[in-house]
């Protein structure tokens, strides 16, 4: 039998390296771990525990699946836990990065119940931010 424990990694394919590196390791503060950006299009990341795998859609490992575009959604969304502070500071950090923010919300996700907000990238995928418990 398996038991899933956290979240290894996500990849999200895309148009915008360059917009998409600025919003996970400036905004969200992710650092590179790894690259082979001639060799396959990969920009790996690191976030907490798990990674964010960026793959350039025109590379040879993108344009093995389909592609981000307006009518195309490569991912839903996807859940990162955050430490706790205070909500109104996070909000106010995102806007200041240019970020659109909604409010705070109760959701249920792996660790329970916990107040998350949703935001998206420069791709369009949106990322919900969850205080870890």
């Amino acid at each position: 039998m398996l038991e899933v424990l956290a979240i290894d990694h996500i990849v999200l394919r895309t148009t915008k390296l360059k917009q998409m590196l600025e919003f996970y390791i400036n905004v969200l503060n992710c650092t590179i771990e790894r690259e082979t950006p001639e060799e396959t299009g990969l920009t790996q990341l690191r976030a907490g525990s798990a990674l964010i795998d960026l793959v350039v859609v025109n590379s040879r490992l993108g344009s093995v699946g389909g592609g981000p575009s307006k009518t195309e959604r490569n991912v839903d969304h996807f859940c990162l836990q955050i430490r706790l502070a205070p909500e109104q500071d996070i909000i106010n950090y995102l806007k200041q990065s240019g970020i659109e923010v909604g409010e705070f919300a109760s959701r249920y996700g792996a660790q329970g119940e916990g107040n998350s907000i949703y935001i998206q990238d420069p791709e369009g995928n949106g990322v919900e931010l969850r205080f870890r418990t």
